[in-house]
């Protein structure tokens, strides 16, 4: 199944705590490319990009809180068309479940993840970013329809 992209993309940025500056700085950097763009963060993440960068940003709720899934209920639904996620390998999270199920969502649904400053660069900067995009997305009817024999 294809679904053409519009050149305005809806970009979710998520930050662990020790990496909130890490991804602030880089938004700030790339701030003229963002500001074409719909931004979605969550919680604390998006107030401080919303100063940072001094455009609105729709905000969700804190990722411990919900935000991780309503991010990935986002993408499901089609409302999201990549995710920058600057996790933290190093520090357990309490809600590592709802991080590892995000990552899981974008990549069921075929969308383009960066996951630190090096990955999010290649993406900001791809020519693909700025014109309508052909994405192809995965057929699960299938799985579906699929007949599910009772117990």
């Amino acid at each position: 199944m294809d679904f053409v992209l519009e050149s305005k993309r809806r970009i979710a940025l998520v930050a662990h705590d020790n990496k909130k500056q890490d991804l602030i700085e880089w938004a700030s950097w790339n701030r003229a490319v963002l500001a074409n763009h719909t931004i979605y963060a969550t919680g604390t993440t998006g107030k401080l990009l919303e100063q940072a960068l001094d455009f609105p940003i729709h905000k969700l709720m804190s990722g411990p809180l919900g935000g991780d899934q309503q991010s990935g209920a986002k993408i499901a639904e089609g409302e999201i068309d990549f995710l920058i996620f600057f996790w933290d390998p190093l520090e357990p999270q309490p809600h590592d479940p709802d991080v590892k199920a995000l990552i899981r969502i974008a990549v069921v649904w075929n969308i383009p993840v960066a996951c630190n400053r090096a990955s999010a660069d290649y993406l900001i900067s791809s020519p693909l970013l700025g014109g309508a995009y052909q994405s192809v997305l995965p057929n699960y009817t299938a799985h579906v329809e699929r007949v599910i024999e009772p117990v």
